[in-house]
């Protein structure tokens, strides 16, 4: 399965917003086991929002993502990023959307 994180970034800010991500990946997502082999960001381009930015992840099933956000609350340092990131990314555009690969 694939979960992806979706947000999209103030206007002006999408590099800002990457940046942030990518340094959330290396040193919280990693502490949940979304490893470097595990997720890519993609960022809008043709027929999508340009500012829109997600985070895909290979997960094994809801199980394995709900397992993964229990370990996120006691995660040093998420809540500080969360605060951080929060001016540069549009209110209420946060969503998880989960596929299945076939």
């Amino acid at each position: 399965m694939i979960a992806r994180w979706h947000i999209d970034a103030r206007f002006g800010h999408k590099q800002i917003v990457i940046d942030s991500l990518k340094k959330w990946c290396e040193e919280i997502g990693a502490q949940i086991g979304w490893t470097a082999d595990k997720i890519r960001i993609v960022s809008g381009s043709v027929g999508v929002l340009e500012s829109t930015i997600e985070i895909e992840v290979q997960i094994e099933d809801l199980g394995d993502l709900n397992a993964s956000w229990a370990k996120l609350g006691g995660v040093d340092g998420h809540a500080a990023w969360s605060k951080e990131i929060e001016p540069y990314i549009v209110s209420g555009s946060m969503r998880w959307d989960v596929y299945r690969v076939v």
